[in-house]
């Protein structure tokens, strides 16, 4: 079996949170921010640190994925449109 790298894992993970974020406020609240997240969310998927190391010879910071995933799903869960959808089911 494969040893399983923790970071590969949470920033899949994360990368899919915001992802679905952005799909949901691109169908149902604004098309800006869904955009923005979709975008964003491109960050966290490791075929992303290949094209940064290509690019600007270091991968994005894994704290900075950390960071900005958390900083998302605050912000969607606390003062979005979104959130407030969710709020009411």
């Amino acid at each position: 079996m494969k040893d399983v790298n923790l970071t590969l894992l949470f920033s899949w993970l994360i990368g899919l949170v915001v992802f679905i974020i952005g799909l949901s406020n691109l169908l149902l609240v604004h098309p800006v921010p869904g955009i923005v997240f979709l975008l964003i969310s491109a960050l966290h998927f490791p075929p992303a640190d290949a094209l940064c190391m290509k690019i600007f010879g270091r991968p994005v910071p894994f704290l900075a994925k950390v960071f900005l995933g958390f900083v998302i799903i605050w912000f969607t869960l606390g003062v979005s449109d979104l959130g407030d959808m969710i709020d009411d089911l």
